[in-house]
Order: C-alpha cells, then structure tokens, then sequence
C-alpha cells in the first residue's frame, strides 16, 4: 500500500490519501485517511506522463550536432548527422541507447513511452533475418526497464513528395507496403509478451509516403494509434503545396479522413484555418518543444489551438533533453517570448499555468498512445509519481504551486512506480547502474 499527503486525482488535490493496487492497476483510493502499519509513505503523487514520440536510438546523438557548419544549420543539416550516426549502430546499440534512454525518461516523469520505431533494416539497408529484429530489441528495452510501450512502426519509401526516390542515408528506414505489412506483424509478435504493451502504425510523413500507400498503411491500424509527421519545418511546407496545391495539416485534414486515432506530430507551422480546423477535430497534436527548439523549428501556434479547444500531447522526439517538466516548461517560454507575456497558457485568470499544461498533456497523452483513461483514479494504470518533497523548492508549497515549482522551478522527482512496481527511488532507476555502465561501454565503441 502507498499513502501520499497529497495526491492529484482527476477531481483535483486530496490529502492523506492511500493507494492500493491490486494487478498493476489501482484498485482503490481512500483520501483522509491515515496511513496504516507498513504503508510505504510518501509526500506529494502525481500522475506518470506519456511521451507521445521518441526516436529512442538518437539519445546516443545528444549533443554532437551543436558545432556550426560552413552554411546554415537548420533541420536537414542536423539530418545528415542524424544518417552518419544510425549507420554505426548494430542491433545491440539500438537496445543500449534504448535502455539509457527509457530510464531516464522514467527518472524525469514518463511512464509510458510511443516509439516511433524507423529503424528497420542493417547499415546497408537490408533486412535482418528477422525483419523485426529491431523492433524485438526496442521490446527488451521496454521489458527491461518497466516503462509502458506503445510501439509506432514506420512506413517510409521515398525521399520526397510524388514519390522521389529515397536519399542514400535513408535506407535502413524503407520498405514497400507488402513488406511493411509483414514488419507490423513481426513488430506485434514482438510486444506480445510485454505487459500492457500496444501498436499502431506511422506513416513517416507525406514526404515519405504516397496517398495510396497512406491508405494501405492506415488500415493495418485498425483500431490503433496513427501517429505522422507534419507541417514540422517551412521547406516541406513548401514542397507540399508544389507537390499537391495543398499545405500537409491542410492535406491530412481534406484528404485522410483525421478521427481520434490520429496524433499528428509537431505541426508546427499551419495557417489560423488549420490550427482551428485540427484542434475541432479529435485528433491530438504531438508536440515536442524541446526538440523543436533544438532544430530551429519554429513555434506551434499554441495559444490559438489550446484556444480553441485542441488536445496536444508531449513528446521528447531526438531525446536531445529528456524532461517531462521542461517540455512542459519549453511550450509554455516559447509563448511567453512570441507574445511577451507572461502564463499565457493558463486556461484562464486565477489558474495554474503548469497545472493547465500538465493536466491537458496527461489526457492528450493517453488518448494518442491508445490508453484508455489518464490519471489516478480507481481503475488506471498505477503509475505513480512522487515529486521530492526534501527538495527546496517545493518549500511551503501547495496544491497547483506544487506542479508550478516542479515544471517552472526545477523540482525533483524522487520516486515513480510503473504498474504498482517502482522502477524508481531517490531520483535514480533501480538498474541504472548497470545499463548506464553498458551504454557507456557502447558509445566509446562507436564514437571512439
């Protein structure tokens, strides 16, 4: 049994509150109560996040695209490191780079994690033996470390609108739609075991993907997440509207037929028509500030689709910086220095900023990874956060200045429990050790 001092359930803050779970799922939760003999006894719970993208094995990358190059950087330059990287990595890396990646994920306030899974195939773009070895070593990744898995595999075959031919350093990524569909089968096999694992499908982007194969992946789905790229830099804007008269959110809009099963990633640059087009639809927008900013991006248009009423979800993307609160943090500054103000986010006067932020990522989250529900509550999937109370900036706090001084003023984490099993105390996964040695082993391997 866990007993919180105070715990934000989906009616808001409740004190003296004690969790019992029962199968990895909370089977009740009595508030005003004591803790009873041998409760494990904490101060503040939150609910665990999810992150809605990530491209587990560019962790590895972190920080070796920061030196400028002869012209400008931007986003494809920052590409061609991404494909000399990829190519050093065996099947083995992926999972080490993977492991790394997922504890910290857990250490910063994810519990459950969409890959959006587009490595497929060996350096020189051919599959493996297995067509799903790599997808099985993103499963073991997920196994190892307890974060809950939502796997996303790619559909990718070209290198541009109209269906041009791919780059050199896109060919571990490609598949035709007979062979995709066989990798999803494998992928599905591969998760099989895992608990409350899922799948869902990503069509890369409409860069890389035709209409007519955007509808032969799409129905693999099924009732399944759908997760693409969109609209995340200006140039594929404009090749979109050379390619198809049409901008990709305003495309996907018109033409794909957007339901509730869809999270398209970024958007970060749509007209006011789009931004109030997709946020009227059920589809979640999948966004990743920190990321965005690391690549020049630009700025999602966050205040008129939040305005508007549009579900968003948080992703970490390149892993260049994993933490749940800084991209919480990230969104909300990227507001304040477009419009120059302050706590533009909040939902209205008088409200938490962080508390407005978390409690919509929490439920977008959920709904694009395919996760029934969100939160703590009777039910749900125990997956637990406590902030760390001994840290100071939590000092005389309370209620929604507690979520504020965690996004806003670097609040720590110190415990999290995944399915009712912690996977983490005083801030540090329990087998961070030993993945951190091995990562570490493999990195100077490849970058030595």
């Amino acid at each position: 049994m866990l007993w919180f001092q105070a715990v934000l359930t989906p009616e808001g803050w409740r004190s003296d509150a004690r969790i019992v779970v029962k199968d990895g799922l909370i089977a009740d939760i009595a508030t005003g109560v004591p803790a009873q003999p041998g409760d494990e006894r904490h101060a503040v719970a939150i609910p665990g996040l999810c992150n809605v993208h990530s491209h587990a094995f560019q962790r590895g990358m972190a920080g070796l695209a920061e030196t400028r190059g002869p012209e400008g950087d931007n986003f494809w330059t920052w590409r061609e490191v991404m494909y000399r990287f990829l190519d050093r990595l065996t099947p083995e890396d992926v999972e080490a780079i993977a492991r790394l990646a997922y504890i910290e994920m857990l250490e910063r306030g994810f519990t459950r994690v969409g890959e959006f899974h587009y490595l497929h195939h060996d350096p020189a773009g051919k599959p493996y033996a297995n067509v799903a070895e790599l997808a099985e070593r993103i499963a073991a990744a997920a196994s190892h470390t307890g974060i809950g898995l939502t796997l996303l595999p790619v559909f990718y075959a070209h290198g541009n609108f109209g269906g041009a031919p791919p780059a050199p350093g896109q060919r571990r990524f490609l598949n035709d739609v007979d062979g995709f569909a066989k990798l999803f089968d494998a992928s599905k096999r591969a998760i099989a075991n895992l608990e409350d694992a899922n799948i869902g499908v990503a069509p890369h982007s409409l860069r890389a993907v035709t209409p007519e194969e955007l509808g032969h992946i799409v129905v693999l789905a099924g009732k399944g997440p759908i997760h693409i790229h969109a609209a995340e830099q200006t140039k594929e804007v404009e090749d979109s509207l050379a390619a198809t008269g049409m901008r990709p959110v305003e495309w996907l809009l018109d033409r794909a037929k957007i339901d509730g099963r869809w999270c398209l990633v970024h958007s970060t640059h749509m007209t006011a028509e789009e931004t109030r087009e997709l946020a009227a639809s059920s589809a979640v927008a999948g966004l990743c500030p920190i990321t965005e900013a690391n690549l020049g991006d630009g700025i999602f248009p966050a205040t008129d689709y939040l305005g508007a009423g549009g579900a968003f979800g948080l992703g970490t993307d390149s892993n260049v910086l994993i933490d749940a609160a800084g991209e919480l943090r990230a969104l909300e500054y990227a507001q304040r220095l477009q419009h120059r103000a302050r706590n533009v986010l909040a939902s209205e006067q008088g409200h938490s900023t962080a508390r407005t932020l978390f409690d919509a990522a929490l439920a977008g989250g959920a709904k694009a990874l395919g996760i029934a529900g969100s939160g703590l509550r009777k039910g749900a999937s125990a997956d637990i956060i406590s902030l760390n109370a001994a840290d100071s900036v939590f000092a005389g706090r309370a209620g929604n200045a507690l979520l504020d001084s965690w996004v806003f003023a670097g609040g720590s984490v110190d415990c999290v429990w995944r399915r009712g099993h912690k996977v983490v105390a005083s801030g540090r996964h329990r087998d961070r050790e030993v993945i951190q040695e091995h990562y570490l082993r493999v990195m100077k391997r490849i970058l030595g």
